[in-house]
């Protein structure tokens, strides 16, 4: 952990405010939510958590390293079969003639996990596009 990894991530947090920011007043107002924020401590727990995500990263375990992808595979899956297979399938089997009666998923925590894994994955790009470690 440690502070180096805290003032980057300051770092980057006014940068992007400077550049999303044109309002002065508004931008102020950021910069003073993101300094509440390091003083909370909320800072120090995303800088522990970049620090496990790059030892996940790093490990020699093929699971630890590669449970992101693997949810990220299940979740676009069960979505697919759900809002692309499904709906297909019924059309064709009822064109046919022969309708079916398919099972409907709960696409809800599913869809929750994709998108605070997409979330994260976009964060990422930024961080490399930036040039940020």
């Amino acid at each position: 952990m440690g502070l180096p990894i805290i003032g980057s991530i300051l770092a980057l947090g006014e940068k992007l405010i400077d550049k999303l920011i044109p309002d002065p007043k508004q931008k102020a107002d950021a910069l003073l939510k993101l300094a509440e924020l390091e003083q909370s401590g909320d800072l120090a727990v995303i800088a522990g958590q970049v620090e496990i995500n790059k030892l996940e990263a790093m490990s020699s375990d093929n699971f630890t390293r590669r449970w992101r992808p693997f949810v990220g595979w299940v979740c676009g899956g069960a979505l697919a079969i759900q809002l692309v297979v499904l709906p297909l399938g019924g059309g064709v089997a009822a064109i046919i003639g022969k309708p079916v009666a398919l099972p409907v998923m709960n696409t809800e925590l599913l869809t929750t996990l994709l998108v605070g894994m997409l979330g994260l994955g976009g964060m990422r790009t930024v961080e490399k596009l930036s040039k940020v470690a």
